[in-house]
């Protein structure tokens, strides 16, 4: 606790933003290349080596295009589809165009009996669907985010611009001296 009040209290909350990626019709601010490629394995130092030196790094590491090829999968980890009700026209090209079948358009309903009439079945139950609210056919968009891959093609065939691609972004109160508060002289 500080002279100049509580720090804790007097910090402003965090501020969660997303903002839009689209940069032009078909132009996304992030690489969004579909892979299916597996996590990429670390290699390893040949065993009989890691044994008989403890001093031996047993990962190797990535040469310089494996490390490359799997950053390029994490860095479109904070970009989310965001779906709009409002202006979907149900006319199912998500659906259609998505690699994974992750889009389904259907009757709401208890969430473990909708988790059964999607277009690929969500089976892993930790992982929660995306609902959207009521659309114009009383039917509801639900879309798995366990298969999803963030790709953006939803958003790039959409016509009505109902899909989004969104970076998640948080802002944290940063302390503006760098001087610890017991260190500064007051009035």
């Amino acid at each position: 606790l500080c002279e100049r009040g509580d720090l804790k209290k007097d910090r402003p909350p965090p501020v969660v933003n997303l903002s839009s990626q689209k940069m032009g019709i078909h132009e996304w601010s992030y690489d969004n290349d579909i892979s299916l490629d597996l996590r990429y394995k670390v290699p390893h130092r040949e065993m009989r080596i890691a044994l008989t030196n403890i001093k031996a790094e047993v990962e190797l590491g990535f040469d310089e295009k494996l490390a490359f090829a799997e950053a390029q999968r994490c860095l479109n980890c904070d970009v989310q589809t965001v779906f709009t009700d409002q202006l979907c026209i149900e006319c199912d090209a998500c659906v259609d165009i998505c690699p994974v079948d992750c889009i389904t358009f259907t009757q709401n309903g208890p969430e473990d009996e909708l988790r059964t009439r999607l277009n690929a079945p969500a089976h892993n139950t930790s992982q929660a669907l995306y609902v959207s609210g009521e659309l114009k056919t009383r039917r509801v968009m639900v879309k798995d985010e366990d298969v999803c891959l963030h790709c953006g093609m939803c958003a790039e065939r959409c016509p009505t611009g109902a899909w989004d691609m969104q970076r998640f972004l948080l802002d944290v109160a940063q302390a503006e001296n760098s001087e610890p508060c017991w260190n500064l002289q007051t009035a």
